[in-house]
């Protein structure tokens, strides 16, 4: 293999090392009733109460963002402690569903 194939090779390992970690998870934290009401259909259902335990199941690396989000922020605020707690690095507090959409683009057309 050449010096430029070998240059290549591990700069495309670089890139799809960076793009695996660069997808955010966004979990919503509220109650099973609230996301049927008013969730986003492509997010996690996680309520507060279990979100360590449920995290652990699905996301291994601990660096991945993970944002959150519930009706008003605080069950997320509570969250996102927890997960703190339980080593997770890059953990965020989105606030409402509605500021999730906002800064996601969406409408509510992506309702549930």
């Amino acid at each position: 293999m050449s010096f430029k194939s070998k240059i290549c090779s591990v700069l495309l390992s670089m890139f799809l090392s960076l793009a695996a970690h660069a997808e955010s998870v966004w979990l919503d934290v509220r109650t099973p009733e609230e996301k049927t009401e008013n969730g986003i259909a492509s997010d996690r259902l996680v309520p507060h109460t279990e979100v360590v335990a449920r995290v652990q199941g699905f996301i291994d690396d601990k660096d991945t963002e993970i944002v959150l989000y519930c009706r008003s922020g605080r069950r997320a605020g509570i969250a996102k402690s927890l997960l703190e707690q339980a080593g997770y690095r890059n953990v965020r507090n989105a606030g409402s569903v509605e500021n999730a959409r906002r800064e996601r683009g969406l409408d509510s057309a992506s309702c549930c």
